[in-house]
């Protein structure tokens, strides 16, 4: 692994962990093994680095929570699967997010301190509702699930389960926490099938 990508690696740990604010340049060359030399040989700040850090966290969660979907056709089906992988294969990632979801971590922390930063999180966030409303209109139209459930409040719900349970995750590190949590989104799901 060269030096950029290690940077980025134990950074996306330590943001994490910490968040982004407490996590200084400091911590981040001693997690590293490296010198002040060697980060600025590839970032120019530490807002730089965060938004590295996020591109890498985020193609880790769609490799993890979005894997197998495509070969899902009901969009229900994509929409448990989803859930599951959310749960099982991104959230219980204790060796790249020691600390839980590093998304939920660094929004709540940037929102008011570095709105900038935050509105490329939420923007992320943003994306991920319309895929999943995407996904309920269509489950809607097909007569997957009834016509009168109002996608867009499902949708809203749906993704506050998802942050509640990572932040439930992140305080308790029970397994059996999440799974539950993870299980009584679907069993909601289950219940809005005409």
């Amino acid at each position: 692994m060269d030096l950029r990508a290690k940077i980025i690696q134990e950074s996306l740990k330590l943001f994490s962990l910490k968040g982004f604010l407490s996590t200084t340049i400091h911590d981040v060359l001693e997690a590293a093994g490296t010198s002040k030399g060697g980060f600025y040989n590839h970032f120019m700040s530490k807002e730089d680095l965060f938004f590295a850090v996020l591109g890498a966290a985020q193609e880790i969660w769609r490799q993890r929570t979005l894997e197998g979907l495509d070969r899902i056709e009901k969009p229900i089906q994509r929409l448990k699967k989803l859930l599951l992988n959310y749960g099982n294969r991104y959230l219980k990632d204790t060796k790249d997010f020691p600390g839980g979801c590093v998304f939920v971590t660094l929004s709540v922390e940037l929102d008011d301190q570095r709105p900038r930063l935050s509105e490329a999180i939420t923007k992320g966030f943003a994306g991920f509702k319309k895929m999943v409303n995407r996904w309920l209109d269509e489950a809607r139209d097909s007569g997957e699930i009834r016509r009168d459930v109002d996608t867009k409040a499902l949708t809203e719900m749906i993704f506050a389960g998802m942050l509640g349970t990572s932040v439930i995750f992140g305080m308790e590190k029970s397994r059996d926490v999440l799974d539950k949590s993870i299980e009584s989104l679907i069993a909601y799901i289950n219940t809005l099938t005409p």
